[in-house]
């Protein structure tokens, strides 16, 4: 059976990236069913470089399925030459800026790298300090300024505290600290008791056990540790913790670093 090409699908902008890749997997995750080739072009700040970036769209344009290119550049010019290019240029920027300045009154600054540069730099340093913070406290390493915590994640392993934490720090600047649930806290029952006196700062995180399963044998095969027999424990006994210090959880088996911190912020009422 023949499969159809990969569609290629483009992410241009004048700085990270971060931005386009965001919003056009967004979009991208209602087609399910269809295949893409993605490729992010950085840093596309002179016209060369938009030239540049057109003839690999053409390029691959001219052999096969018509590429998706997803553009959060700012400069107009930049964008004129990008809307030249033969793939369906979804320009991000260009589509609302119009209407923004309208009804502000005020032409836009036309200066790119804005959206995660350092056009902001005490927000810029406050994220560079909450990831040193998730850093010191990930794994329950460090309670060192446990106090100064805006969330502590609680989880058994594998469960994604640090990817979770990380993503805090890095995208909201939260201070974030993680502590996994081991087996001592299991046969006893009991949250470690360093934790009791921030019990309003912590937050659960669960499993499905024959994923978590699955995802322990990754890292140790065939052991207690990985049995889908220890999972279903640990997974139980966590949500029973959980239930009777009234700490708020999660199932992250089937979610996205992104959708678990968005929950975390919504439930714990956490706004930066």
């Amino acid at each position: 059976m023949n499969h159809p090409l990969a569609r290629p699908v483009f992410f241009l902008s004048d700085s990270t990236g971060i931005t386009a890749e965001t919003l056009g997997n967004t979009l991208l995750t209602q087609f399910p069913q269809e295949r893409f080739d993605r490729d992010t072009i950085p840093f596309v700040t002179s016209q060369e470089q938009a030239i540049e970036a057109v003839a690999r769209i053409d390029g691959l344009a001219d052999i096969g399925p018509r590429p998706i290119v997803f553009s959060t550049a700012v400069n107009s010019e930049i964008r004129a030459i990008l809307s030249r290019s033969g793939g369906l240029l979804i320009d991000f920027f260009g589509t609302h800026i119009g209407g923004l300045e309208a009804t502000l009154n005020s032409p836009a600054s036309g200066e790119p790298g804005q959206a995660h540069g350092l056009g902001n730099v005490a927000r810029y340093q406050s994220r560079m300090a909450a990831v040193e913070y998730a850093l010191e406290h990930d794994d329950g390493q460090s309670i060192r300024a446990l106090e100064h915590a805006e969330l502590i994640l609680l989880a058994p392993s594998r469960c994604g505290k640090t990817p979770t934490t990380m993503y805090l720090a890095l995208q909201h600047g939260l201070l974030a600290a993680n502590f996994p649930l081991v087996e001592e806290d299991f046969e006893r029952g009991m949250l470690p008791p360093l934790l009791l006196p921030h019990l309003s700062k912590c937050f659960g995180l669960t499993s499905d056990p024959v994923r978590l399963s699955q995802i322990r044998s990754e890292r140790r095969r065939e052991s207690k540790y990985a049995s889908l027999r220890q999972c279903r424990y640990e997974v139980r006994e966590a949500e029973e913790m959980y239930l009777a210090k009234k700490i708020p959880y999660v199932n992250s088996a089937s979610m996205s670093v992104e959708e678990i911190a968005a929950t975390i912020l919504q439930r714990m009422h956490l706004h930066h």
